[in-house]
């Protein structure tokens, strides 16, 4: 079927429910009005329906492939991604100073938004450059953002991060990249990376590393690591790429999904790179582009949960299968009400995942102006974000494929795709589990001032509405599940870590759409009465399990395990 993007959703989204007029209301982006917004969402929305979703089919059809060197992309590929940087959509939100359109993030990740769900494989390649830029811009010297972010920010040239290595997955602080000075102000790179998202291409002037690495007597561990900047070409002084560097990609993954975005084993021999940021302070740098990459792998989810429902409800109007059962009926798989179950928990959850990733980046786009009550809010939220909005794209993906039935099975009907290519996003960016223990870790370092105040927020909106009451006590319930995580070791708030975030996220998705009900029409009403009634008590055992510590998760022995 045909993508729809839904401009109107984001619209109403931004206008209701997550309080976009709060970032118009600042001097920084009192220029992004409604009208410009709806002025570039249509145009993307354009752009995303008639270049970009046509050639999802293709990419996962015909991979990426690896030839003398070089990384052949997918047919069309390099046409979308051109179309893609001509419109503006891979740097929105990029400084204006170096030809950035300076939109907040919460415009980025409408665009988003929409790109991953109309060809995700594709629109993995601008997510990495927009977290590279936003890298460049807070960390790299004058002379490296003139050099490189003009043409990072124009789509001329492409970014990646490069973090893991084969033996240093979630503990970066294991790599042995290294990294040696070359007494001109240049350093030598040399190691192996893997799982690098688009480090190569065909359709880009340039490919632009951040890489990881390790310099001389440096620190053990996370402490001692540095960010170099790594060009596959290294550029002439006017920007022209110039020489290649000591770097070459060994091979392509072969992946369940996302066949259409290369994923690069990456050797370095030698390769001249330039430091970013203060030596040994690599991972503070590097987090910023994290951060900026967890709530774009969010997004993934909810691009997939959107196209997986659209997909579903269009082929669940059109199947006639039985006899009606209701007065009035279609005479479709519609008149069943296990498909209605399954199609209207597809369209609330994919309204909560979406709420919560534009709630964050509102939440971002605050804290970028200085108010810390909001930065220390977005930090409690990009963990449950990303792991929330990846679990319901995974969950929706397979849902898509029930409703469709033995159909959903079959790969010429496109639906299968989904779940292959959204199944990475709960691990990539820090794996789901990781994000729940940040939650329950370094996100309850103040004490659980943040996330309390996050709760008495929810409390007193949701005490105030006619539908409230069922999600003000289990805000109660989420705030009684946080005291007791506050009151544990840090391995038994970790034994409980993820139903504890998925029950925090159940909570704030019945806030959006308390406030879409209040704001909205009959079907805005009736997706909150179902996701209240059916989906919000789901809370009540999430809480219980995030309570029970970890002590029964190790009461077999790694032999009972095997056995």
């Amino acid at each position: 079927m045909p993508y729809r993007a839904p401009v109107a959703e984001f619209e109403f989204l931004l206008s209701h429910v997550v309080g976009y007029d709060r970032v118009t209301a600042t001097e920084a982006h009192a220029e992004a009005t409604p009208d410009m917004v709806h002025a570039l969402l249509t145009e993307a929305g354009r752009i995303c329906e008639e270049v970009l979703a046509p050639l999802n089919r293709a990419g996962d059809m015909t991979p990426a492939r690896l030839e003398n060197g070089v990384v052949r992309t997918s047919p069309g590929y390099a046409d979308g991604y051109r179309a893609m940087a001509e419109a503006g959509m891979t740097a929105v939100s990029a400084d204006p100073e170096y030809g950035g359109l300076g939109l907040p993030q919460t415009v980025t990740t409408c665009v988003n938004d929409m790109a991953g769900a109309a060809c995700l494989a594709l629109q993995m390649n601008p997510l990495m450059t927009q977290g590279q830029i936003e890298a460049l811009e807070n960390h790299a010297t004058d002379e490296i953002k003139a050099l490189y972010l003009p043409k990072l920010i124009s789509g001329e040239w492409c970014g990646t991060m490069n973090l893991t290595e084969p033996q240093a997955g979630s503990d970066v602080g294991a790599l042995s990249t290294k990294a040696e000075p070359a007494g001109d102000g240049t350093y030598r790179i040399t190691g192996q990376k893997i799982y690098i998202s688009w480090g190569d291409n065909d359709f880009t002037g340039n490919v632009v590393h951040l890489v990881l690495a390790r310099l001389p007597d440096a620190p053990k561990g996370t402490k001692g690591i540095s960010l170099f900047l790594v060009p596959k070409l290294i550029p002439e002084a006017d920007g022209t790429p110039g020489v290649a560097n000591s770097l070459k990609v060994v091979s392509l993954e072969h992946k369940l999904g996302l066949h259409g975005s290369p994923t690069c084993v990456m050797q370095y021999d030698g390769a001249t790179g330039w430091l970013i940021g203060e030596e040994n302070r690599g991972m503070a740098a590097m987090f910023t582009m994290m951060n900026n990459a967890r709530l774009g792998v969010a997004v993934h989810g909810v691009s997939i949960a959107d196209a997986a429902t659209q997909a579903a409800v269009a082929y669940a109007t059109d199947r006639t299968q039985g006899k009606p059962l209701v007065e009035g009926g279609t005479g479709t798989i519609l008149d069943h009400a296990d498909v209605r179950r399954m199609l209207m928990e597809m369209k609330a959850e994919t309204f909560a995942a979406r709420a919560m990733a534009l709630d964050l980046a509102v939440s971002i786009d605050l804290g970028h102006t200085g108010d810390a009550a909001q930065a220390a809010r977005a930090a409690v939220l990009t963990p449950i974000a990303k792991a929330y909005g990846t679990e319901m794209g995974i969950k929706l993906a397979n849902i898509g494929i029930q409703v469709h039935g033995g159909m959903g099975f079959i790969e010429e009907t496109g639906v299968a795709q989904y779940l292959r290519d959204v199944r990475v996003s709960a691990i990539y960016e820090g794996t789901n589990g990781i994000q729940a223990m940040d939650l329950v870790g370094r996100k309850m370092m103040d004490g659980g001032a943040a996330i309390h105040a996050l709760i008495d927020a929810v409390e007193f909106e949701a005490g105030a509405h006619e539908m409230g009451a069922p999600v003000a006590a289990m805000a109660g319930a989420l705030r009684a599940a946080t005291e007791d995580m506050l009151g544990r070791d840090l391995n038994d708030r970790f034994g409980g870590a993820v139903p504890y975030l998925m029950g925090f996220a159940r909570v704030m998705g019945a806030l959006y759409h308390l406030r879409a009900a209040t704001a909205g029409d009959k079907t805005r009403t009736a997706l909150a009465r179902f996701y209240i009634a059916r989906l919000l008590p789901e809370a009540h055992g999430l809480f219980a399990q995030a309570r029970a510590g970890a002590a029964d998760l190790y009461d077999l022995s790694a032999d009972e395990l095997a056995a």
